[in-house]
């Protein structure tokens, strides 16, 4: 089926000026102008196409099959296969990641998001990438959600262009990485100055101190082009695959952006 074309304008503005979830674009749909932040994932969701069109083909957006690549080359390097994961992909958006890590053969897969017209423009586009497809708020689970979300024994976590920026924050990303059962995987990309020293914020600061902690064991490390800015200068992530080494002690968050 062919997806609509929509009209597109970046503002005449220096985006280094602002930060990156500050960023935003014109939709020009009929005689209407709309203003919207790249950010505004509800009234992207809601147009067939549009969040494909403007950060895959207009920017150029590496990172789900970046992710997903490394992360099948870091199991096959270790005899273990994607085909016997258990995957949960949080911010899972409209299940572009979900496609990617279904490329290489995944078998179960689990979508969580917290925005509902992620999870129907999922099954809008791709309606057979998930198992099961959640709309839940990790820092706020009830007690039956954690116990559905946990029975499905999972061993592999992924999260692909959603961590900082307030779209996830830091104690929903701990809770994700609670799932995971000891010997399973992470996969996930973050902003470049994430790992700078410079940046104080507390999901700059949880984020290095779990990559150099002892419940992380690093297999993939790699800095590479996430997508271009709309003045078309590129914006570098780190891409990082990793086995978890052992359960996360529940203060371990609140020792460090406390």
């Amino acid at each position: 089926m062919l997806k609509a074309r929509y009209r597109i304008r970046f503002p005449q503005v220096d985006a280094k000026e602002l930060g990156q979830d500050e960023v935003g674009f014109k939709l020009m749909e009929g005689t209407n102008v709309t203003e919207l932040r790249f950010h505004d994932y509800n009234e992207i969701y809601n147009r067939p196409g549009l969040y494909e069109q403007l950060f895959y083909d207009r920017l150029k957006c590496s990172s789900p099959k970046k992710v997903a690549d490394i992360l099948k080359q870091s199991l096959d390097a270790v005899g273990e296969h994607l085909t016997e994961m258990r995957i949960l992909d949080l911010g899972a958006g409209n299940g572009i990641m979900g496609e990617e890590i279904k490329n290489h053969g995944a078998s179960r897969l689990i979508g969580v998001d917290i925005i509902p017209e992620a999870k129907e423009a999922c099954y809008r586009d791709r309606p057979d990438i998930y198992d099961d497809y959640y709309i839940v708020d990790f820092m706020n689970l009830s007690d039956q959600e954690h116990e559905e979300i946990d029975s499905w024994s999972i061993d592999c976590l992924t999260s692909v262009a959603a961590l900082g920026f307030g779209d996830i924050p830091p104690k929903a990303f701990f809770q994700g990485l609670q799932f995971v059962q000891t010997g399973g995987w992470v996969a996930f990309n973050i902003k470049e100055t994430f790992l700078d020293n410079s940046d104080t914020s507390g999901f700059s600061k949880f984020i290095r101190e779990l990559i150099f902690s002892e419940y992380l064991n690093i297999h993939h490390l790699e800095r590479y082009r996430h997508r271009l800015s709309i003045e078309g200068a590129p914006l570098y992530y780190f891409a990082l695959v990793a086995q978890k080494n052992g359960d996360i002690p529940e203060d371990f968050l609140s020792e460090i952006i406390s």
